[in-house]
């Protein structure tokens, strides 16, 4: 490892899910989209910027799908160990920068907070990355969706209808948006009020968005266009350099 890594070197770490998506998608949804757009990036980019791909985790921060059998989660304390675990070893080897590239938004707030713990304990530095921004992170959404499809809606669909069609079930599919959340201004998926949640909260089968407008051909572009934001993304990683240098 040490004859192929040096310091200028990415080392990326997938991070899915394993949890329910509602009755028309597989539970290693997060998993799979995570997995493929990082293996793709990195077959395209990763002899032009030194990254390297790292196995995927599987498991991950699903509590606000604990009610769901099958689910599998981790406590944030316990997913913070472990991204700190990943964190120490990557620093026992000359590479200086990591990368999650993360397929599940309930992680997202959990590994901003590793990012910072894992630069100050081991030296590295860290990023988080999305293969898209979630809706209610300031992502897009599909317009039926008001802003909040934000699980197991029309673009996670559209995504596996394109990589994994075999798993996508579109008869079982029906559309679930709060639209009664879309008369708040400020205390709604995406608004400027966070609140917690479970995705029981909104019905019984546990996806929020509308599937049923999803199709392969808008997968395909969505995946293409997450590949091209992540070789994107490690294009600027690359020269990226902490502590920040005035320019000469």
């Amino acid at each position: 490892m040490d004859r192929l890594l040096n310091e200028a070197s990415i080392l990326v770490q997938p991070l899915g899910a394993i949890e329910q998506h509602g009755p028309h998608l597989p539970m290693n949804t997060d998993l799979t989209i995570a997995d493929r757009v990082s293996s793709a990036a990195v077959e395209r980019v990763g002899e032009e910027f030194n990254a390297w791909l790292l196995p995927p985790l599987a498991y991950t921060k699903s509590n606000e799908h604990a009610w769901s059998a099958g689910t599998i989660w981790l406590s944030a304390t316990t997913l913070l160990a472990v991204l700190d675990d990943i964190g120490r070893c990557v620093a026992t080897t000359p590479a200086r920068k990591l990368v999650f590239l993360n397929g599940h938004g309930g992680n997202s707030a959990l590994v901003s907070a590793a990012n910072r713990e894992i630069r100050l304990a081991h030296g590295l530095m860290t990023f988080l990355t999305h293969p898209g921004v979630p809706p209610d992170q300031g992502g897009a959404s599909a317009a039926g969706e008001l802003g909040m499809g934000v699980h197991g809606g029309t673009d996670e669909t559209s995504l596996m209808l394109h990589l994994d069609p075999d798993l996508v079930d579109m008869s079982a599919a029906v559309r679930n948006v709060p639209d009664a959340l879309d008369e708040n201004d400020y205390v709604r998926f995406g608004g400027s009020v966070g609140f917690g949640w479970l995705s029981n909260d909104f019905g019984p089968d546990g996806h929020i968005g509308d599937p049923t407008s999803a199709t392969a051909e808008l997968g395909a572009e969505l995946f293409s266009g997450a590949v091209e934001a992540f070789c994107g993304a490690l294009r600027e990683i690359a020269s990226f350099e902490l502590p920040l240098r005035e320019p000469s």
